[in-house]
């Protein structure tokens, strides 16, 4: 079925048999064809090239994308091949890939090696023209030969009549299909509703880096599932399975996105520092939670959005690579004294709805209450200070004992500086009492 370039250098080819292999070669390792790992391997591919159309179908031993309406999305026919090349070589797999108007054209062209890129019926037909044979199947093809033809434009230049009586009528009706002479209607591959791919490895992986290659082929998937959904995820979990265990790693992010490459650089960073119990046999994907993946408008220059989204994918890498406590932001705290309303959070918290009505807040707090002076009765910092709102009591904290900031009586006012600064202020109302600067306004 297929070779290696070191069995072809030795003068092995596709399609001949064992016997003759092993006279060329008697070394040689042989493999037995899997058909559920390949009908598996098209399945996972199929979700992946939802990425590049949403309109799939699977043939035997290859898939058929319509791009018809992807060409202007990927700026052109040679565009978007090149991409679909380079997305199939990055999860391991050989590329035969051609394009064509009918899908049975384009699955001859491709299986022929040709790699045309036909971008109409003339073009298309010209190449098929060419083609050997064996394109056909078995009984067809050696019919044929008996008759001297060697190429399909031999074929076509038979008696239709006398053809189909000699090869059958649903090879010469595959022969039309092929050349657009007939209708090709062909299902589309239904994406899951729900997301669970599993890949069994070809042998069993002790250390987890060897993990990620064979990893890259599940979330490439993942991102084409999701596109062709109009989808994305917040989370989604790698379970590692052993022989007697599982390690479960569920991959986080900021906001939801399908953004395969972002899916990779956080689980690479995840699965380089995974110390290994057993080794792992086989890796499956889910994603238990997808959102409607929100609308977007590009900016002509300063895309705010993108910078969030960039901002969020250091983060998370952050996180995969220091570990979840070393990462993480700042969220309110119950609590009406200043130096208490705010507490770590998690970064991946859901943060709760905040319905409190409270005055305005500065954003940034000195780590400690600056002494201001007072001049004629007004807080002074290097001119008097404006005060342009307040008082605001906060009297806070008796039930501290004397620990942390314990018990607060104060009065606060938004004040106005002479140099156009707005500062958060405050009077102490215990002795000996004082104006103090707790925060400044962005």
């Amino acid at each position: 079925m297929a070779c290696d370039a070191a069995a072809r250098q030795a003068g092995i080819e596709n399609g001949i048999g064992t016997a003759a292999a092993r006279a060329l070669v008697p070394a040689m390792t042989l493999i037995a064809r899997n058909p559920a790992r390949e009908a598996a391997a098209l399945q996972t591919l199929a979700c992946w090239a939802g990425s590049l159309t949403p309109r799939v179908s699977l043939a035997s031993g290859g898939l058929l994308l319509e791009i018809g309406g992807s060409l202007r999305l990927f700026g052109g026919l040679d565009k978007l091949a090149a991409i679909a090349k380079a997305g199939l070589r990055g999860q391991g797999f050989t590329v035969a890939l051609a394009a064509a108007p009918t899908p049975l054209g384009a699955l001859w062209l491709a299986r022929a090696g040709t790699g045309a890129l036909c971008a109409d019926t003339g073009q298309m037909r010209r190449h098929l023209d060419a083609l050997p044979l064996s394109v056909l199947p078995d009984d067809a093809s050696v019919a044929l030969a008996r008759f001297g033809a060697r190429t399909l434009a031999d074929v076509r230049g038979l008696p239709p009549a006398a053809l189909a009586r000699r090869i059958g009528m649903e090879s010469l009706q595959s022969v039309s299909r092929a050349f657009g002479e007939l209708p090709d209607p062909r299902a589309d591959f239904v994406f899951p509703d729900r997301f669970s791919l599993s890949l069994e490895l070809p042998a069993p992986v002790e250390a987890a880096a060897g993990l990620l290659f064979a990893a890259r082929r599940l979330t490439a998937a993942l991102s084409g599932w999701l596109a062709a959904r109009q989808a994305a995820v917040n989370e989604f979990a790698l379970r590692l399975r052993q022989r007697k265990e599982e390690t479960v790693l569920v991959l986080q992010f900021t906001e939801a996105t399908a953004d395969g490459a972002r899916f990779e650089r956080v689980l690479r960073e995840r699965i380089e520092r995974l110390a290994l119990a057993a080794p792992v046999e086989a890796l499956v994907l889910e994603a238990e939670r997808i959102a409607p993946r929100p609308a977007r408008n590009r900016a002509l220059f300063h895309d705010a959005i993108a910078e969030r989204e960039a901002v969020g994918a250091l983060l998370e890498r952050l996180r995969a690579r220091l570990g979840d406590g070393q990462v993480y932001r700042i969220a309110p705290h119950e609590d009406h004294r200043p130096e208490c309303a705010s507490r770590r959070a998690a970064l991946f918290e859901q943060a709760g709805a905040d319905t409190a009505q409270t005055p305005p807040r500065p954003l940034w707090l000195l780590d400690a209450p600056q002494a201001l002076a007072e001049v004629d009765g007004r807080p002074y910092l290097r001119g008097h200070l404006q005060l342009l709102a307040g008082p605001e009591r906060i009297e806070s904290g008796w039930w501290d004992g004397g620990e942390a900031v314990g018990d607060l009586r104060r009065d606060y006012f938004i004040a106005l500086s002479a140099d156009a600064g707005w500062l958060w202020i405050y009077r102490e109302c215990r002795a000996p009492g004082g104006w103090f600067l707790q925060g400044v306004f962005a």
